[in-house]
């Protein structure tokens, strides 16, 4: 009972930080993580933050949805610079925020030092998107920072392990930790893959055979990211990366009409669902983040204590000096990657122009989260040997601060540095929008004509399927026609007809709705006819919204 006191609670804090952030105006996961905070000093009770099940539990399903929905084109688009930062910049931020922390706090053994810094060189996915919604980042960037993300937690945590192996035994073998880097990594993708390519082959012969019930592939898609996770887990793997690329690999079983055809139903509640779970999921993470804070602090004198420099004040120093060294470590990093692509593709035209603003904004956009806490969590006790781990609980200090100065200065710096700012141009794809959408109308005038004749074959009226093929065709060509003009105020004038039209449509289905709602009320319809009739107004609201 208490357990369940606890979910509601902390979905109750979800529930509030919405409207919370609306009105104060401040970033939704600080305030998330306020609220935690609040929780556990105003009852006294926190939930206690377990690693593992902390990764079980909220990671698969999120990184999951990521991969399903991020636009595949851009990601291997820019797969050179998301792998540069993924990969390259993790080990650079690791070998130099490594040997910056032994300067900086000579009694934290190197290896520790280098556990801490490849913890917090992974960026937090479910961080990015947060400050996304509040700092309008161009599209391009955005897709690179959260493909980074994605990718990236692997190296990190892969790297934290390799550390603190070596601070556990004393030793470090270089070829051992390449060996079992490619085996996290590729086992990893290999399982996700996998599972979810075996999960809906079998989904798609029962539905074939069988039909289909919208609950039941809900659900399914509910369970591929965590038995993808668990598998590779299973197999010494990365879950992190089996769980992406279950994702990647979910959304091309649903565009390929053989494997992955699911019904129009089972895909409009299908998202709705997946929406609720990634808002409920992102906030929980934040409040129980919060959470863990108060205790956390609470030990800054006994963390402090044990360094050459006992006074409280130096822990601040040192978790801006932090900040201040991830910042400028992956500014470096960007500023170089972007040049050498830029080189690398002298040859396809003037380079688009990118400034420093541009380079400070990728820099600044890549916040630490959850994952960073829950990773650092994981340090063990003890070495070895049965002797405490040195530095720990001011290793777990660390982290968490910079978690909240890292999200503090990303949500006032980043609204600044992009306001007014100068942006390479992005495609616009409203040709291939037109493309589309004629294609697509051919193909439906096709088929209405093919089965018109058909169903019309033999009938004592087939006057009346010719008349209603003949209207439900003019819409599509019509479509067709205002799509295929050349002259540019033609377009222009299509385009605004089309608003116009939507606009209408959208006063006309409100209109409607409210007039079903009066008739429900004075009984005149029965409330099954008003639901039903009514839902119908919300699904075409819905395309035209």
């Amino acid at each position: 009972m208490h357990l369940i006191e606890t979910t509601l609670f902390l979905l109750l804090a979800v529930v509030i930080s919405g409207p919370l952030a609306r009105i104060t105006r401040i970033a939704l996961p600080l305030v998330q993580i306020a609220l935690g905070a609040g929780i556990v000093l105003v009852t006294g009770e926190a939930v206690e933050l377990e690693p593992d099940i902390f990764f079980l539990l909220f990671l698969p399903p999120l990184l999951f949805l990521d991969g399903w929905r991020i636009p595949k084109e851009d990601l291997f688009r820019d797969r050179a610079v998301v792998l540069e930062l993924a990969l390259g910049l993790v080990v650079f931020t690791v070998v130099g925020l490594g040997f910056l922390l032994w300067w900086m706090i000579p009694e934290m053994p190197l290896a520790v030092a280098f556990a801490l810094a490849a913890i917090l060189s992974p960026t937090d996915p479910i961080a990015v998107q947060a400050i996304a919604a509040r700092a309008p980042i161009p599209k391009r960037l955005m897709h690179i920072l959260e493909g980074e993300s994605l990718l990236n937690d692997a190296t990190g945590l892969t790297c934290m392990r390799l550390a603190i192996a070596a601070a556990s035994t004393g030793a470090f073998v270089l070829h051992e930790a390449v060996g079992s880097f490619l085996w996290l990594a590729l086992a990893g993708v290999a399982s996700g893959v996998a599972v979810t390519w075996a999960i809906n082959l079998v989904k798609a012969w029962i539905s074939r055979r069988w039909g289909e019930d919208v609950g039941v592939q809900i659900l399914i898609s509910l369970l591929i990211p965590f038995a993808a996770y668990l598998v590779a887990e299973k197999l010494h793997a990365s879950g992190i990366l089996a769980a992406v690329a279950a994702g990647v690999t979910m959304s091309f079983t649903e565009r390929d009409g053989v494997r992955g055809l699911s019904l129009a139903t089972t895909r409009i509640r299908r998202a709705v669902v997946w929406d609720t779970v990634q808002f409920a999921a992102n906030g929980l993470i934040f409040v129980i983040l919060g959470e863990q804070m108060p205790s956390i602090m609470s030990r800054a004198a006994e963390v402090v204590a044990g360094t050459s420099r006992p006074e409280v004040w130096w822990l601040a120093v040192y978790v801006f000096a932090i900040v201040a060294a991830l910042a400028l470590l992956r500014f470096i990093w960007v500023w170089t990657s972007l040049r050498l692509t830029l080189f690398r593709r002298r040859h396809r035209g003037p380079p688009p122009k990118v400034g420093l603003r541009l380079t400070a904004v990728m820099s600044l956009a890549g916040v630490r989260g959850a994952i960073t806490l829950a990773g650092i969590l994981t340090v063990p006790f003890t070495l070895a040997d049965g002797s405490p781990m040195p530095s720990r609980t001011l290793a777990i200090f660390l982290a968490a601060s910079v978690i909240i100065v890292s999200l503090i200065v990303a949500t006032i710096a980043l609204p600044k540095l992009l306001k007014n700012i100068e942006l390479p141009p992005e495609a616009d794809h409203q040709r291939e929008e037109d493309h589309g959408r004629v294609a697509a109308a051919g193909a439906a005038l096709r088929a209405i004509e093919d089965a018109s004749h058909d169903l019309g074959e033999g009938k004592p009226n087939p006057d009346l399927y010719s008349d209603v093929a003949s209207r439900l065709m003019e819409i599509y060509r019509h479509r067709i026609e205002s799509r295929t003009r050349t002259d540019e105020d033609d377009v222009e004038a299509a385009r605004l007809a089309d608003a116009v039209e939507r606009r209408l449509r959208l006063v006309g289905l409100g209109a409607e709705r409210e007039e079903l709602r009066r008739l429900a009320r004075g009984r005149e319809i029965d409330e099954a006819t008003a639901k039903k009739l009514i839902r119908e107004i919300d699904l075409q609201e819905l395309r035209y919204s």
